[in-house]
């Protein structure tokens, strides 16, 4: 899939041969990411670090999230529970780590927090590429699964319901919801910047 960003339209997917859902779910998640990359067009390196409001959140940050997010569930969607790993260092309970008390953290806590910001060394450009072939993935995925109601069941962690499952479908909404809501804080972001806004 080859996806580009232009000012005011986002990226745009040339898609293979999709069945009806398939294809109106990739064309719903292909606008939902194009509100979202809107956010970002014409600023600065700097500018996409910046916490213009009072949360934590910069739009480079969003851009990252949102990516990661996606990739970590179509991942989930092909491997099952197994690509979602949730482990806590040795003697590290559940409870020690919602507290903010644990002694060690994982490193997939430590790499979510990162995802929300914009380290040393990264740039725009850089995480709009990283997030151009999560997208291409993810496109591949929906295009060769046998069938969007094969289901995987969730991690066994304390903010799933034991026994869940989701199917490939079920996930590709979920993407396509935290996008579009991360887009709407995005927007908010941009506005507090440089008063422009994506809509």
């Amino acid at each position: 899939m080859t996806m580009t960003s232009s000012p005011g339209t986002g990226p745009t997917p040339s898609a293979p041969a999709l069945d009806g859902e398939r294809a109106d779910l990739i064309a719903e998640l292909t606008e939902a990411r194009g509100a979202l990359i809107r956010t970002v067009n014409g600023l600065s390196d700097q500018q996409i670090a910046e916490r213009p409001t009072v949360s934590s959140l910069c739009l480079g940050g969003l851009v990252k999230h949102v990516t990661s997010t996606e990739e970590s569930w179509l991942r989930f969607v092909t491997e099952g529970p197994s690509a979602m790993t949730f482990a806590l260092p040795e003697g590290v309970t559940w409870e020690d780590f919602a507290a903010g008390t644990a002694r060690t953290y994982p490193q997939w806590a430590i790499d979510r927090q990162n995802d929300f910001q914009v380290l040393p060394g990264e740039t725009l450009a850089g995480i709009l590429a990283r997030y151009e072939e999560v997208a291409a993935r993810t496109e591949k995925i929906v295009a060769t699964l046998p069938d969007l109601s094969v289901t995987h069941p969730l991690p066994d962690v304390p903010w799933n319901e034991p026994g869940a499952v989701r199917s490939a479908r079920r996930v590709l909404i979920h993407v396509i919801a935290e996008t579009t809501q991360h887009a709407g804080h995005a927007d908010i972001l941009r506005e507090a910047i440089d008063g422009q806004t994506s809509t």
